[in-house]
């Protein structure tokens, strides 16, 4: 895997070249991201190959970047902040993603949980993400088409959730899918006011962080072809 990875990294002129996402992987260093594997994850992930042909050249900058739909693919470094957050008890078996979007927090997570379940309701960006999953040969990923404010409660519980875009106010029906010490991070709020959570289920109930503020696009009902 890492060899057919390594020919994906670099296809292209420029905006693959070692030195550019080198810069990237400081410039995150530098905002307080501390987990390595993390990092390297960041480094040796293609993030050209998940936006349009027209903004690869601007792929390694730490921004978000529209990828259609009125959607996006996320900054880098709230990717980065997610994937600390979700692994900073240690390992995790079985995630949940909210907003498979592009793909690209997906392929992130891939590589560093045993298994990635991402929901989705817009059919035209999951159909384009799985394939580009499949050609970075990141198998352990499982898709859903459907409205992520319900989950996937069928493969349910999860010990991680991570949703990447912002919900008016926690789903239930995500906090009843964690597994206990189950980690849900999550943007909670409307307009501009939204706010990073981590939430963990405890013996008797849940506890709540508020990591500060963020911007995403909303988490929308139903599934749209």
């Amino acid at each position: 895997m890492a060899r057919e990875q390594d020919h994906m990294l670099h296809r292209g002129i420029g905006m693959t070249s070692q030195r550019t996402r080198e810069r990237l992987i400081q410039r995150l260093y530098e905002e307080g991201i501390s987990n390595a594997k993390v990092l390297e994850v960041i480094r040796r992930t293609p993030r050209h190959l998940f936006v349009d042909e027209a903004l690869a050249h601007r792929a390694y900058e730490d921004t978000a970047l529209p990828i259609g739909n009125n959607q996006t693919i996320s900054q880098p470094y709230m990717v980065a902040r997610m994937s600390e957050l979700l692994l900073e008890a240690g390992p995790l078996d079985k995630v949940m993603e909210i907003g498979t979007g592009s793909g690209y927090q997906t392929a992130i997570l891939s590589q560093l949980v045993e298994r990635v379940f991402s929901v989705e309701r817009i059919k035209v960006l999951q159909d384009r993400a799985k394939e580009r999953l499949i050609d970075l040969n990141l198998r352990n990923v499982v898709f859903r088409w459907g409205d992520g404010w319900e989950g996937w409660p069928a493969l349910a519980p999860y010990n991680g959730i991570i949703v990447t875009a912002v919900a008016t106010d926690v789903p239930q029906a995500l906090l009843d899918q964690l597994a206990p010490g189950g980690r849900l991070v999550i943007p909670v709020g409307s307009g501009e006011v939204q706010q990073l959570m981590l939430i963990i289920r405890e013996e008797h109930g849940f506890s709540r962080r508020v990591l500060g503020s963020v911007r995403f696009v909303p988490l929308l009902n139903g599934p749209l072809a």
